[in-house]
């Protein structure tokens, strides 16, 4: 593969469901961290927790896929909408992080 196959992009993302009070923020640091993926997570007033995701295509697809599917111990995420897509030359950030 190569880097023109797997090009970087950067995606918003919402989470809804039961997410919030079970550390979902925190274990979805732990797998950006794992796989090279930037940017920013929080919870939200709504009950949803919101970010942004950068990186290559095919592990921020994994992350997406977490969060849609398995989520942290305790959560039952029902869905994950995405919105901005784009694709970029470098990300913007240089870690994931956690906003409060």
């Amino acid at each position: 593969m190569t880097l023109s196959d797997d090009p970087l992009l950067s995606v918003d993302f919402e989470v809804f469901g039961h997410v919030q009070g079970c550390f979902f923020p925190k274990y979805l640091k732990e797998m950006c961290d794992s796989h090279g993926v930037t940017g920013w997570v929080k919870n939200t007033k709504q009950g949803t927790i919101c970010g942004k995701l950068q990186g290559l295509k095919t592990q921020v697809d994994e992350i997406v896929e977490w969060m849609t599917r398995t989520g942290s111990p305790g959560s039952k995420p029902e869905r994950c909408d995405l919105s901005n897509t784009i694709y970029m030359n470098a990300q913007d950030f240089s870690s994931f992080s956690v906003r409060f």
